[in-house]
């Protein structure tokens, strides 16, 4: 689930009119080498104050190393960062209006709880009873009141989590890193600190910059992601847009399951494209139009969800938008079950179908030939 943007009776979401904001972080053409080794390669971005922004990759896919560049951690080969309209380049860590929350969480073992959250403050030497009152807020912000006092090795992975997010969080920054935040967290506890991570964000209205390769994760905390992949920023987007209307065969395959089949143009009309697919054993019928050539070769994204089966072949169907098949797989996940079909082609795809009858004695079973189809909007067209 997306994170909700906050609306009135106008779109307040300042990316949808960038002629109109402007940005609190820039990156602008950032480039970042070890030696022969490229990791992030003319990257240019652009996060507006108060969103919760996830850099969402693979292992080596270069987003830690932004993340280590916005801290200061690491100075680009090239490029420029700006936060708050002021250049990075040559600004130390120690004087950046950023904090970073590392997936370690980095607890000091031998203070309590109040003394890790108090420990940046002190440093800077702020009076006593400002500090007393700025760890109580936080230790309630975070819902661990009663915890004060306690050892990191006397708390929960989860509450350990809510100490560190504290601790980053007590000397006010502008803009606050999280490096794989949940990482550590069983998934349970993932799911659940993840809506907590998105209610205390729009209570303080800090931005947040999240790096995660975990694809829910992102969809969940997200007002957008940005999709890296080899370096590079593969696709900018709200969660939404990402997964419904991916840019590439890449971040359609690394956003949720698609089917990804290949076809050839053989209608090309303004208002839809009629592809031939040897893979699928029919023709796809777009409804809208698309950029493209006849007889090109481009490829056809659709989620498992957005296809449905049957026993009987569908009246009115005939040569496009359906195909057959056998049920070879069934995974029962609870509340969908997942069949993998093989199709004549010997292509297999995936159709989801939601569990709305418990026990269902009429679901289809394995080794079944069954009928899949889809509507003329369902799936994504894609020429790279």
């Amino acid at each position: 689930m997306a994170k909700k943007p906050q609306q009135l009776a106008i779109d307040t979401r300042p990316w949808r009119d960038p002629s109109n904001n402007k940005p609190f972080v820039r990156i602008k053409n950032v480039t970042k080498k070890f030696g022969d080794i490229t990791a992030v390669y003319d990257v240019s971005l652009d996060i507006y104050r108060s969103e919760l922004f996830c850099l969402l990759g693979g292992s080596g896919s270069g987003k830690s190393t932004l993340l280590r560049m916005l801290a200061g951690f690491e100075r680009p080969t090239s490029g420029t960062i700006e936060i708050d309209g002021q250049d990075m380049t040559d600004v130390p860590p120690y004087q950046r209006p950023v904090n970073m929350m590392f997936q370690s969480y980095a607890l000091f073992p031998h203070m309590s709880v109040e003394q890790n959250i108090a420990y940046g403050l002190k440093r800077d030497h702020l009076p006593r009873d400002e500090i007393n009152a700025r760890v109580a807020e936080l230790l309630a912000l975070v819902k661990l009141q009663d915890y004060g006092k306690r050892r990191p090795h006397q708390l929960s992975g989860g509450q350990r989590q809510r100490v560190a997010l504290a601790r980053a969080l007590a000397k006010r920054p502008k803009l606050l890193l999280l490096d794989e935040p949940l990482g550590a967290l069983d998934k349970k506890l993932r799911e659940e600190t993840q809506f907590e991570l998105v209610k205390i964000q729009e209570q303080l209205g800090v931005t947040f910059i999240v790096v995660t390769h975990d694809q829910e994760e992102a969809m969940t905390l997200a007002t957008r992601i940005g999709v890296m992949n080899q370096g590079e920023i593969a696709m900018i987007g709200e969660p939404t847009d990402i997964y419904e209307f991916p840019n590439s065969r890449f971040v359609a395959g690394f956003i949720g399951s698609a089917n990804m089949v290949e076809g050839v143009v053989s209608e090309d009309e303004p208002d839809h494209v009629r592809i031939r697919s040897a893979e699928l054993g029919c023709d796809i019928y777009v409804g809208h139009g698309v950029d493209c050539a006849p007889d090109q070769i481009l490829w056809w994204a659709i989620r498992p969800e957005k296809m449905s089966i049957s026993r009987e072949r569908p009246v009115g169907l005939f040569d496009a938008n359906v195909t057959k098949g056998v049920v070879e797989e069934i995974a029962y996940l609870g509340d969908i079950s997942l069949y993998q079909i093989v199709l004549e082609s010997g292509k297999r795809i995936r159709v989801s179908q939601t569990n709305s009858v418990r026990g269902n004695p009429d679901a289809i079973t394995w080794e079944e030939t069954v009928y899949v189809t889809w509507n003329d909007n369902a799936g994504s067209v894609l020429t790279s």
